[in-house]
């Protein structure tokens, strides 16, 4: 004859006792700390100088917003369709997407904690005409300087699509958000020396994708490229976009015309607005994999503090 037990009695009996409640372990001085979160001392804002007044520093919160919506929905985008969706393989040619997701990712997601937007001039490069800002270079690896021309002339991501842009025949850096991604990719911390310019202009970009597709996943321009025309498409107009054609490229992108640019006072030095990009490797040429073009020296300068 089966016997029952009252539930009751297994209760009491301890068999269905609740965990037992964590405690704070206790230093040999005496005081008790909990065991800190794996990611503490982590930075989620990024940081921004005490030279930014509050107008700036205003702009530059919502630049960098603009910029990380663009990355975070340019990652989506990769994701949702792969390396095969026609964005891509304009952009990205045939190369694996788990580059371009990560460099879009780093932006999003990444440790803000080493890498500082400033409003002042300390290098002095902010007085050359039509600079908009610059990377600091071993003056400052850590530092970018936003010069005031950026604040009266980027736009609002809001705007992407107005007042006659497209991808193909304007400048990268129309845009606020579009302009800080290529500044953050200087860094260290989001481009790890990696993220460098390969392809010059639209047209460039377009057949470093069908030339040479394994550096496309990691140039500046076409990051920004493909960013600005997936979210153009997706968001902004859907399913029109605003690519533009690359015959507009021959009359609407600008040229760098200054060899100013290339002039530096003693506080000036080239390292403080640009580095030299590293010498592609070429051991895939015997599988048909050419060199990456190296853009001139005065072209990317100008590129950089515009």
């Amino acid at each position: 004859m089966r016997s029952s037990v009252p539930i009751a009695a297994v209760f009491a009996a301890g068999a269905f006792a609740l965990p037992a409640r964590v405690q704070p372990r206790a230093d040999s001085d005496g005081h008790s700390h909990y065991n800190a979160p794996w990611d503490e001392g982590a930075t989620k804002d990024f940081l921004i100088h005490e030279s930014c007044n509050a107008t700036e520093m205003t702009q530059l919160r919502k630049g960098l917003a603009d910029a990380v919506t663009l990355a975070d929905h340019a990652k989506q985008h990769i994701l949702r369709f792969g390396n095969s969706s026609e964005h891509y393989r304009k952009y990205f040619g045939d190369a694996p997407s788990a580059e371009a997701i990560g460099n879009y990712e780093r932006v999003v997601s990444g440790d803000r904690g080493n890498a500082l937007f400033r409003c002042d001039n300390p290098d002095g490069n902010c007085n050359q005409p039509e600079w908009g800002g610059h990377w600091r270079g071993s003056n400052a690896t850590n530092e970018t300087v936003i010069c005031p021309l950026s604040y009266s002339t980027r736009r609002p991501l809001e705007q992407l699509c107005a007042l006659g842009y497209t991808v193909a025949g304007s400048e990268t850096n129309t845009y606020f958000g579009s302009d800080l991604l290529h500044r953050l990719y200087h860094m260290p911390a989001f481009g790890e020396d990696h993220v460098e310019h390969f392809a010059e202009g639209y047209a460039g970009a377009l057949e470093l994708a069908e030339t040479n597709s394994s550096y496309a996943t990691h140039d500046s321009d076409i990051l920004q490229y493909f960013a600005l025309d997936v979210y153009a498409y997706d968001i902004a107009v859907p399913g029109v976009g605003c690519a533009g054609t690359v015959d507009e490229t021959a009359s609407s992108m600008e040229t760098p015309t200054s060899p100013a640019s290339t002039t530096y006072s003693s506080a000036q030095s080239p390292s403080s607005s640009v580095t030299e990009p590293p010498t592609p490797v070429t051991a895939g040429a015997a599988n048909g994999v050419t060199s990456a073009p190296q853009v001139s020296r005065i072209a990317r300068i100008a590129r950089n503090g515009r």
